[in-house]
């Protein structure tokens, strides 16, 4: 019969193989325009370029070190207390910036020989200070005057109030700064504020205080984040002196300037300053306005404690682009306990409903007993206690 009985069933009438040639040609076909396809794209892209610009920006320009094969000095020649000397983070790095076609702005570093030998300290430290020399100045941020030793802005731009913030972890969240001035007035009372209060609440050294460089330092091992308390008139002076070297409205602004001068060459390592009393000097821009200028071109902040309702301390440092802060709360008006703990859950409520909050307290024994107490549990309610620095209104950084 001829019939296949072990063929598919409806194809035994079938040719095999009768079509597979033709398949065979088709994919090879298909293969080769593929190829095609894939070279011409490689070599469109490899003339087309990668879309960075090679010119600088302006700001780039600013900003960024040209590219070189020759070593550059140190940004700095600060030594630290043993005689070594200090470098900045990108000192063995030459730094350059490429705007892509985006706008986008590609930074490349490439390594770069130090100038000199031996071993270096680097400070790569941006905002905060190696608590192992906390206590000690960033030589690089100071300068020798006839009132002492006065901070300035490193060459490299950085800011006192940058070095020396107490570090915050930078999580959304409730920010509470707690400010206990007055530091440095009462021996016993400034060494039980240290010994007993955590290291994220902020110390205020009073300028006229005893043994400021001592307490500073201890402080500083300690974490905190200090301030400068200098003496600002009052409306009630002379009845309310608050001390020989008091900024007032009456002297001349290069007077108060060199008052101001003085204080702050008491101590160092602080990143800004705290007026003490001063409602009458806050209300006055005439007179602020040259004393804050000096503040903020040292690279300090200012912080109003908020007792004077005619402060004008927002608008002048807005005009003198001075980062400044305010306290929305003062916790010890009664010097009870109960009653300081009653205000410290007043300002979680503000902090809670603006995000962040700064109260402030003096050294005594009843705010510092509250104020340790309420901190031990103020982590389990999701409130970070940070430095005053974090809270602050920065131009430079809006």
């Amino acid at each position: 019969m001829g019939t296949d009985l072990h063929a598919p069933l409806g194809g035994r009438n079938r040719k095999t193989g009768s079509r597979r040639p033709g398949v065979l040609r088709l994919g090879r076909i298909a293969a080769s325009l593929c190829l095609f396809a894939i070279g011409g794209f490689s070599l469109y892209t490899a003339f087309r370029g990668d879309g960075i610009e090679r010119t600088k920006s302006p700001a780039a320009e600013q900003v960024a070190t040209p590219p070189s094969n020759t070593p550059q000095p140190l940004a700095t020649t600060a030594k630290t207390p043993d005689g070594m000397p200090r470098a900045e983070p990108r000192s063995g790095a030459t730094v350059e910036q490429m705007v892509t076609g985006d706008g986008s702005v590609v930074t490349k570093y490439s390594p770069r020989p130090r100038d000199g030998s031996g071993p270096v300290l680097v400070d790569a430290m941006q905002i905060g200070q190696d608590p192992r020399m906390a206590a000690q100045p960033n030589e690089a941020l100071l300068e020798e005057t006839p009132f002492g030793r006065l901070p300035i802005v490193g060459p490299d731009g950085r800011r006192p109030m940058d070095q020396y913030a107490r570090p915050s972890s930078g999580a959304r969240g409730v920010r509470i700064a707690i400010v206990v001035s007055g530091l440095g007035l009462s021996q016993t009372g400034t060494q039980r504020a240290i010994a007993e209060l955590p290291e994220e609440i902020t110390f205020a050294f009073a300028a006229s205080g005893n043994s400021l460089q001592r307490w500073m330092q201890e402080a500083r091992r300690g974490g905190h984040e200090i301030l400068l308390q200098v003496p600002l008139e009052p409306f009630d002076y002379p009845a309310n002196d608050p001390g020989p070297e008091t900024l007032l409205t009456t002297k001349p602004a290069a007077r108060n300037i060199e008052n101001l001068h003085k204080a702050m060459g008491e101590i160092t390592n602080y990143t800004g300053v705290m007026n003490y009393l001063g409602g009458r000097f806050l209300s006055d821009s005439t007179a602020m306005e040259p004393v804050m200028r000096d503040i903020g071109k040292r690279g300090l902040l200012f912080l109003d404690d908020g007792t004077s309702a005619q402060s004008k301390t927002a608008a002048v440092a807005r005009g003198t682009e001075l980062p400044y802060a305010f306290a929305d709360l003062q916790l010890d008006g009664q010097l009870d306990i109960n009653a300081v703990l009653k205000k410290l859950d007043e300002l979680e409520r503000i902090a809670r409903k603006n995000g962040q909050a700064i109260g402030v307290a003096s050294a005594f024994d009843e705010s510092v007993d509250a104020i340790a107490k309420w901190s031990e549990e103020a982590a389990m309610r999701g409130i970070e206690i940070v430095g005053v620095a974090a809270l602050s209104s920065d131009p430079k950084n809006p």
